[in-house]
């Protein structure tokens, strides 16, 4: 017989799956159009050629994660074969080589400034490495890592050189003081797996996805959503707000191993 606590969980997520089909039949009751009326006679959006500007090669292996700095020239990348790699977009050379203690990543960051950049994955932890300060081997340096989680470590973004937040599969949300190493928030954003994380381009608010089929919108200064987006049938892996900084572009930096 199943424990009573699953049991308990199981009567929880039937009473929820009752409520949304519930909203759902009410929202369409309260429907007078659909989306296919409203958009009948609205043009055909105009097809856009998207070239490859740069193609950048160096990875052995599946590369899991890119993120760009705030100079829009430089990025980060993170692949299995145990390396993070910054790279120039421009020129399509590699600035910087940084050899990781696991090969498991699966979120990488780069500070807006572009003097840190951060990692984490299967290892449950989030590493800050200095790209101004190197090693004897000519690496950066770990200045941080951040310890705690009970789950893998699946998203992190910098707000700025001395503050980062992360998402991970432990279903929560942290900030972190860097300069402390220690937390500053830290919360249940979710009941699933938090997978990715999307900052505003003023850093006040951001977006989440989650394994629990939705997406939500929080306050960097809350710990409760502002509001959360249903409608997905599996895991939200990605999530991305307007930025009006970035917008569409007719050319992309492809990546390859």
């Amino acid at each position: 017989m199943p424990p009573k606590d699953d049991l308990e969980l199981q009567k929880l997520r039937k009473e929820l799956d009752d409520l949304m089909t519930k909203i759902k039949e009410e929202q369409n009751k309260a429907a007078d159009k659909t989306l296919e009326d409203i958009c009948g006679d609205v043009a055909s959006a105009p097809k856009v050629r998207l070239t490859t500007k740069k193609l950048l090669k160096g990875h052995i292996n599946k590369v899991n994660s890119i993120h760009f700095s705030g100079d829009s020239r430089h990025a980060v990348t993170g692949s299995l074969d145990g390396k993070l790699i910054i790279w120039d977009t421009w020129t399509g050379n590699k600035v910087q080589i940084i050899p990781l203690r696991s090969s498991w990543v699966m979120s990488v960051a780069f500070a807006p400034s572009g003097n840190y950049v951060a990692c984490g994955g299967m290892d449950n932890m989030c590493t800050v490495y200095d790209l101004n300060n190197r090693d004897s081997t000519g690496a950066a340096k770990i200045v941080r890592e951040l310890l705690g989680y009970e789950g893998f470590l699946s998203s992190c973004r910098f707000l700025d050189d001395k503050t980062i937040i992360t998402g991970s599969g432990d279903m929560k949300i942290c900030l972190w003081d860097l300069e402390m190493g220690k937390r500053s928030l830290e919360f249940e954003a979710h009941s699933g797996d938090v997978v990715s994380i999307s900052l505003s381009p003023d850093s006040s608010s951001y977006l989440t996805g989650s394994v629990d089929k939705s997406c939500r919108l929080w306050d960097l200064r809350d710990d409760k959503p502002k509001q959360t987006f249903f409608g997905h049938t599996s895991d939200v892996n990605s999530v991305c707000g307007p930025r009006t900084r970035l917008l569409a572009c007719l050319t992309y930096v492809q990546i390859r191993t």
